[in-house]
């Protein structure tokens, strides 16, 4: 009989299978305090500047009483990015929500996150979604596709596409704002024009011409719903009759079937 495999420590801390550590803890600290005060660095410095030691001085404890509660730095970020994922959009699980809407909201909301705490984007692909955040948000976004017709596979496929796409965005998007905020972040757009031939990169001269590299101001949201609004877009389109992937089709996974 082949054993299942073990679920990774830091994960065992969300399903009550953790041991209580041998010795004592210290009165009033607890995993919760922990995360929260590894949370406030993140948000301030990122997170090189953080460490076991930094959050065991923050919450004014030994570096090895926090070694009690929390057993290594890759369990803490772990713990960490489930604290700030939490609040996946609810929809009712009867397939009545409105598609289209409800994705929208439940992108937006991620990305929204990503903002808050932009650090999350450096681990966020680092493990399968085996957290209870990370669960509520599959969950939220599989029961938005609940009345559409399409197959489980093709619903997966849809949430992660557009998983992909709000990373990608958002890390986009904090990235060129360091740009912007650097003080040479204005002349960007001149200095990128100086560097482009027309003769060898036309389409790029054209639009180096129109002006759009050198907006003072970039609105990141306006750039994220227009790509978000293709790909719902395309969702639309393979849910409609008879298209790949809806209820119409014979299989509902886009493959074409025999006459």
């Amino acid at each position: 009989m082949t054993e299942e495999p073990a679920l990774p420590r830091a994960i065992t801390l969300f399903w009550g299978e953790q041991q209580q550590p041998r010795r004592g803890p210290k009165p009033g600290l607890s995993v919760d305090r922990i995360v929260a005060a590894a949370v406030e660095i993140a948000d301030k410095e990122g997170l090189g500047p953080l460490s076991m030691a930094r959050v065991a001085e923050r919450v004014g404890v030994t570096t090895m009483a926090l070694y009690r509660h929390v057993r290594s730095k890759d369990d803490l970020l772990i713990l960490m990015m489930n604290a700030v994922s939490a609040g996946a959009p609810v929809y009712p699980d009867d397939g009545r929500v409105e598609w289209r809407t409800a994705l929208r909201a439940w992108a937006a909301a991620n990305y929204a996150g990503y903002q808050r705490h932009p650090w999350i984007m450096q681990i966020a692909n680092a493990g399968p979604p085996l957290t209870p955040a990370m669960l509520d948000w599959m969950d939220s976004g599989l029961r938005a596709l609940g009345g559409t017709g399409l197959s489980e596979p093709v619903k997966l496929l849809v949430i992660l596409n557009i998983t992909a796409y709000v990373h990608g965005q958002a890390t986009f998007s904090v990235k060129l704002a360091d740009v912007d905020n650097t003080p040479d972040g204005d002349a960007f757009g001149k200095n990128f024009g100086r560097l482009v031939d027309p003769e060898k990169h036309p389409a790029l001269a054209r639009a180096v011409a129109s002006g759009v590299f050198e907006a003072e101001e970039e609105d990141y949201e306006a750039e994220f719903a227009f790509g978000l609004d293709r790909i719902l877009d395309g969702i639309a389109a393979l849910i409609s009759p008879g298209s790949p992937g809806s209820a119409s089709h014979p299989d509902g996974t886009g493959r074409s079937t025999p006459d």
